[in-house]
């Protein structure tokens, strides 16, 4: 079985290159995405960039936070957002709280599904999580 392109960048969320480093962010190899050391990493990532958006860009419900993530010029934004209120049991038109392992662990690991066509490794979303906690559990500040 070939691995998704995200796996094998450990960039379960698929996360293009740009100017923004990640903690565990390493030399790409590939010219379009970011690659992480681990999953954990990777993981811990989509938790920032989404916290990101509800604080620097104002977008409270998932579908809002999808839309700008994959956006309708790349993709069937949405099929996403359906898709990953089915998988995640989330209602993704209600606000939700970036700083929710309740909320947020259910809807990362719906958008990797999406993003790689299995599911994700809890342990992996879990030490993300954790990873990302630790740095933002009392401060909002990117890192």
């Amino acid at each position: 079985m070939t691995l998704s392109r995200g796996l094998r960048n450990c960039n379960p969320g698929n996360i293009r290159r740009n100017a923004t480093r990640y903690e565990g962010e390493v030399e790409s190899h590939d010219e379009s995405f970011k690659c992480f050391a681990t999953m954990a990493h990777g993981y811990r990532a989509m938790f920032v960039l989404l916290h990101t958006y509800r604080t620097r860009r104002g977008l409270r419900t998932p579908a809002e936070m999808i839309t700008r993530y994959a956006p309708p010029t790349e993709n069937d934004t949405a099929a996403y957002i359906r898709a990953v209120g089915h998988i995640s049991g989330i209602d993704t038109s209600a606000p939700i709280d970036t700083l929710c392992a309740e909320q947020m662990m259910p809807l990362v690991s719906a958008m990797s599904r999406i993003e790689n066509g299995v599911c994700a490794s809890p342990a992996d979303v879990m030490r993300g999580w954790d990873m990302f906690a630790d740095d933002y559990s009392s401060s909002s500040s990117a890192k």
